[in-house]
């Protein structure tokens, strides 16, 4: 048996149709050339997309975010030279609280 690798083949093709598709198999056939028609007729006029208000939006916050780094670099060194000195102090209840809040929107 040989597989053509490079598409499909003869031995590849699902032919088996479904009860819904025997059922509507004789209707099927006049709407599929008017589906055919439609869609060579959109192919004509080439390709539109149309994004909602809330996908611009999305859009627009992502590059604002994209200005901004990653991580603050001040802030880092701040905290390392405050970890070198032992001077670095934590709050344990500011902690506990963020771990609480964490752990409510991830289990809820």
């Amino acid at each position: 048996m040989s597989v053509d690798l490079n598409g499909i083949g003869p031995g590849q093709v699902n032919t088996q149709r479904t009860t819904a598709d025997k059922a509507t198999g004789t209707q099927a056939a006049q709407p599929a050339t008017d589906q055919q028609a439609k869609s060579q007729a959109q192919g004509a006029r080439g390709e539109n997309v149309s994004l909602s208000s809330q996908a611009k939006n999305l859009k627009q916050l992502e590059q604002k975010l994209g200005d901004f780094p990653e991580m603050d670099d001040d802030r880092i060194a701040e905290i390392r030279s405050a970890l070198e000195n032992g001077t670095y102090k934590v709050d344990a209840e500011k902690l506990a609280q963020k771990m609480l809040e964490m752990d409510e929107s991830i289990f809820g």
